[in-house]
């Protein structure tokens, strides 16, 4: 297992938590319409409401992290594990939103959940160690 996971699942929780407040920001505005309005104000409003604005900061704070584990790990392995992201917000948004979440999406969600543990089992190069491991011993070359 990745020494690294924290970080990734990290990652996954602030994805989903911005996708919630987003919806719920959204909500709040209720539907969008253009009409006799100037956009560029319109898409202000809506940046800067204060749950859309606090998504958008929490995708900040998840990019970072995510650059952060891409630093670190394989991008084949860390990429998977933000399919767990729709995992979080399809619970959420049954709990909090009354959506859906019919027996087609139970089963999507439980192959996701399934392959993202295959992944995790297969393990993840660690960028940094293998430049480590090649110096040689006994004269502090580096053999490639």
């Amino acid at each position: 297992m990745s020494k690294f996971l924290p970080f990734i699942l990290f990652t996954v929780f602030t994805n989903a938590a911005a996708q919630i407040m987003l919806k719920y920001g959204m909500m709040q505005l209720g539907p969008l319409s253009f009409a006799g309005v100037n956009p560029v104000l319109k898409i202000l409003q809506i940046v800067f409401s204060p749950f859309v604005f606090l998504g958008l900061c929490t995708f900040v704070i998840s990019m970072a992290s995510h650059l952060f584990v891409l630093s670190k790990v394989e991008l084949s392995y860390a990429y998977p594990f933000l399919s767990l992201a729709y995992v979080a917000v399809a619970a959420f948004a049954y709990f909090l939103f009354h959506e859906d979440l019919n027996a087609y999406r139970v089963g999507g969600i439980a192959l996701i959940c399934l392959g993202t543990v295959f992944i995790a089992q297969g393990g993840s190069t660690i960028h940094g160690e293998d430049d480590l491991a090649s110096l040689h011993p006994s004269n502090g070359e580096v053999s490639r």
